[in-house]
């Protein structure tokens, strides 16, 4: 643990001197980051601030407490701000501390409501373990994991139940971004639970627009297609046809989605991520774009609205792209 530890304390302290030009890990080709104007610094610090002005008192966020605060502290840690060191290190540990707290009041240490939210607390707690010296962090994290594990059903896939029943894209590429980051924390994840995962992902796809469905290939749509080719660049398919067909589907979106469109926040967090991998050309074409729109879409008070209270914080993770402080972002 104490080796991990500092390996990726080292690695991130590289980022932060060399993140203006990077290479995308899974093309090759160099990407230059987008310079941040001081009007999306000034309302990333203003989301930021609103976040710390909405901390509840046990640390954590909104009303859907786990996926909030999960996403929360990943806000933060795109900035460059991790638990235990200022700026804001209090607020932040006790956001983990919130976490950790509510996975021991599960034997099996389930985390949520969902397993969506079990998902994103362990991908939050994966990019914790990193910069932390905590025991109970790797500890939380590895049973974490283990529910994940055994929650995959007979198609490869998760859903909403930490029980292998069913599966559905949504679920099923929380888990495999959580697995891939916690497998980079050290923990153990088989190749083969990674591998059924996929299958599942390939099988939602529409080959004949390209896109990705919820439950299967029929009805693809803007913000499970982006999830869907994610997740199968995070795991090796980068060159398939299925992500250059499935890239091609988003890149042919109406103009609308970057002002409206079903699931807003949670369809362009997973395709800015698919143009930042995908390529120089394609990011540059797609950040400003949804950069511009969210400049637009935050309130006086700092904050992004969504139905879920989840809108600050996947604003801020979008805007911050350009920094590659996430260790799960920059492979």
């Amino acid at each position: 643990m104490r080796t991990y530890t500092t390996l990726r304390r080292k690695a991130m302290t590289a980022m932060f001197s060399v993140f203006m030009i990077t290479v995308s890990p899974l093309t090759g080709q160099d990407v230059k980051v987008a310079e941040l104007p001081p009007e999306v610094e000034s309302a990333i610090a203003r989301g930021l601030q609103a976040l710390l002005n909405s901390q509840h008192s046990d640390g954590s966020w909104g009303n859907h407490k786990v996926a909030s605060t999960s996403l929360s502290l990943m806000a933060f840690m795109v900035k460059g701000q991790f638990p235990g060191r200022p700026p804001n290190g209090q607020s932040l540990s006790r956001a983990v501390d919130f976490l950790i707290q509510t996975a021991k009041k599960n034997p099996d240490g389930y985390m949520g409501a969902s397993m969506y939210e079990h998902g994103l607390a362990t991908l939050a707690l994966s990019e914790v373990s990193g910069m932390v010296n905590r025991a109970d962090v790797h500890d939380t994290l590895k049973k974490a994991v283990g529910v994940i594990l055994k929650a995959q059903n007979f198609k490869g896939g998760w859903r909403y139940k930490p029980q292998p029943n069913d599966a559905d894209l949504s679920a099923t590429v929380m888990q495999i971004v959580a697995l891939a980051s916690a497998k980079e924390a050290g923990i153990m994840v088989p190749d083969e639970t990674i591998k059924k995962a996929i299958g599942f992902v390939k099988f939602c796809n529409d080959k004949k627009s390209g896109g990705f469905g919820y439950t299967g290939p029929s009805g693809p749509a803007f913000e499970r297609s982006a999830a869907g080719v994610m997740s199968l660049m995070m795991c090796g398919e980068r060159d398939s046809e299925m992500v250059k067909n499935g890239i091609a589907y988003l890149v042919k979106q109406p103009m609308g989605i970057f002002t409206n469109t079903e699931h807003y926040y949670y369809g362009h967090y997973y395709a800015i991520q698919v143009m930042y991998q995908a390529g120089e050309d394609h990011y540059q074409a797609w950040y400003p774009k949804i950069r511009d729109a969210l400049l637009k879409k935050q309130g006086e008070d700092g904050n992004w609205k969504d139905s879920h209270q989840i809108g600050t914080q996947m604003a801020i993770l979008i805007l911050g792209v350009p920094y590659r402080f996430l260790p799960i972002y920059q492979r």
